[in-house]
């Protein structure tokens, strides 16, 4: 792993650097993407960078200085050449009181790269009890608030999956805890709308853009008896689903082999506005 923070390239990339009293350690507060790194390149940067201020935006973290950001991914990467790898873009309060209220230092700015494997063939996921707050102040923002991802992620696990399915107080399908669900009925692909509180997903934008697709919001129980489910993220890409719950599939069903097919004719492309 390399480590840039606050315009540092860290010799120890484990040494201790931020404050006790850091407010995105005190209280979650800050926001941050995760990007994937093929042949040494951040992949759709620049769309990761622009959510980053629409998250920051949404709380409040104002004063995002996206070259500085620039300057460390391009610090951390070129420390050394990641054939795939994840690039975590992390911007929190900075230093403030041991509370919710923030103080009035600078934000403290961290960019970090590791090397991964390939994801597996297929996934298993499960619904949880707990819902997504729809209509909450953090509903759509990518913060470091995750604790509710946290809980929910060990129970699917629990269970023998690796992802946990949320729906929102509507009682419709929402979001896994770290990628957006896409189902198939009746031969249509379909996928919930940003106003279910749903993160907008850089690859699930790109698939709707790629392959095409339904945004529509309706009971979670219509994805659970889908003919086809896949789930999107960074690292992911599309990933079939072979399990949700007790419900199981052949992976991949053909429209889902359609979009991995669509999705790796194109990952390639340089995708930023």
């Amino acid at each position: 792993m390399h480590v840039w923070v606050n315009g540092q390239l860290l010799d120890d990339p484990t040494a201790p650097t931020l404050r006790v009293d850091d407010h995105g350690l005190v209280v979650g507060d800050g926001v941050f993407e995760s990007v994937e790194v093929t042949d040494g390149r951040a992949f759709a940067l620049t769309r990761h960078l622009d959510r980053l201020l629409v998250s920051a935006a949404g709380l409040g973290l104002g004063g995002v200085d996206l070259d500085e950001v620039r300057a460390g991914v391009d610090a951390t990467l070129g420390a050394e050449h990641l054939e795939r790898g994840k690039l975590r873009i992390t911007v929190t309060g900075g230093p403030g009181p041991l509370g919710s209220a923030r103080g009035d230092g600078p934000l403290t700015v961290v960019v970090a790269a590791e090397p991964i494997g390939p994801s597996d063939a297929s996934a298993a996921i499960v619904t949880v009890p707990w819902l997504r707050n729809e209509r909450g102040a953090l509903a759509g923002l990518k913060t470091t608030s995750y604790a509710d991802n946290v809980v929910a992620l060990a129970e699917a696990r629990k269970h023998g999956a690796s992802e946990a399915i949320f729906a929102n107080l509507a009682g419709h399908l929402c979001e896994g805890t770290g990628s957006n669900v896409f189902y198939v009925v009746d031969g249509e692909l379909r996928t919930p709308t940003l106003a279910s509180g749903c993160l907008a997903g850089v690859t699930r934008a790109l698939v709707l853009e790629w392959y095409g697709g339904r945004e529509v919001d309706e009971p979670i129980g219509v994805a659970e008896d889908a003919d086809e489910v896949f789930i999107v993220s960074t690292t992911r890409a599309v990933q079939p689903v072979h399990r949700w719950g007790s419900r199981e599939w052949s992976t991949p069903g053909p429209v889902t082999a359609e979009a991995q097919a669509a999705w790796r004719a194109r990952e390639g492309e340089d995708v930023d506005p």
